[in-house]
């Protein structure tokens, strides 16, 4: 059983049905986000320093936010309270990619030595704001503590053929880095959601696996997750978009998002980003160039099922 729901307002607008998207990394979750982004009435975030402290808190160590139960909701539900402020000063901490979202420039280098400079004014209009929402990357390990803290949440997940997410994942030093020694903590977590180490085949595996096989093992753990989501959240709280279908009929994927959230997405916010067959990714099935023979061996080896139950072909004809 959920929480009972708990008033939170911001910017003088109470916090009412926030909208998550979720997914594995480098799933594309990103091209939904723009479109919320960009959506009349609706201030989404991305990446802000206090929410990333707390969600990865509680994916790299579940047992945080599952002792804690109503404490994790509302710690998680403080780091949104601050998140989702709308001022200069608040935006000062958003990353580039907030801003890239909203269609903003970069900002300006600062010179060696000195801190950032801040925006010149808000991303957003606080004036007309109605919807919160956030993509931060990785949200699908708290996805149970987002409904704690916020039972009429609704979740936008996407799922992508792994075999392209993982490609993207190893040209990627952020993802890549959670692999280093000093990162893994699989010594003190096991089984560990968050490396998708699921059993001590797994586990044993893992020292001497590839990049690749630790790849597949972080979308294998993501999807699966993303499964359990499907069985225990009610359909009018979860909504799955499949990547490939974003960039064939992104039109079409902009008005189910519209009636699902009950908002307006403009529909121009997914066709005007997407070209046909490209995203800021690689794109569907750029993996056949991008991953050798040996790596795609892998990846089908270690995830083969999930890319099966999901629709992808795998083997020699995929």
């Amino acid at each position: 059983m959920r929480s009972t729901p708990h008033i939170l307002v911001v910017n003088g607008t109470k916090v009412r049905r926030p909208v998550f998207i979720l997914g594995a990394p480098h799933s594309g979750a990103e091209l939904l986000a723009r479109a919320v982004k960009r959506t009349p009435g609706f201030h989404l975030t991305t990446g802000r320093p206090g929410v990333l402290r707390v969600t990865y808190a509680f994916a790299r160590q579940p047992s945080i936010a599952s002792d804690r139960e109503k404490g994790a909701a509302r710690v998680l539900r403080d780091a949104y309270a601050e998140a989702w402020l709308v001022s200069a000063r608040a935006c000062a901490q958003c990353p580039d990619e907030c801003r890239e979202l909203a269609g903003l420039p970069p900002r300006p280098p600062a010179p060696p030595g000195a801190p950032a400079p801040a925006p010149a004014e808000a991303c957003a209009d606080a004036q007309g704001l109605e919807r919160f929402a956030d993509a931060s990357p990785d949200l699908i390990y708290s996805a149970d503590v987002l409904l704690d803290a916020f039972p009429d949440a609704q979740l936008v997940q996407v799922i992508r053929d792994g075999r392209d997410a993982v490609a993207d994942m190893l040209e990627d030093e952020r993802c890549l880095a959670w692999f280093k020694p000093g990162l893994a903590n699989l010594d003190t977590v096991f089984p560990n959601p968050f490396f998708g180490v699921e059993d001590h085949t797994d586990r044993n595996r893992w020292p001497r696996a590839a990049t690749a096989v630790k790849c597949a093992l972080r979308w294998r753990g993501s999807v699966r997750l993303s499964a359990r989501l499907r069985q225990q959240v009610p359909e009018e709280q979860l909504l799955t978009v499949r990547y490939e279908d974003l960039l064939a009929k992104p039109r079409a994927i902009a008005a189910g998002l519209s009636e699902y959230l009950d908002a307006r997405v403009p529909r121009s916010a997914l066709s005007g980003l997407v070209r046909a067959g490209e995203a800021a990714d690689g794109g569907v099935g750029s993996w056949r160039d991008r991953l050798t023979p040996r790596q795609a061996a892998q990846v089908e080896k270690v995830a083969g099922t999930e890319l099966r139950r999901l629709g992808y072909r795998t083997g020699p004809q995929s």
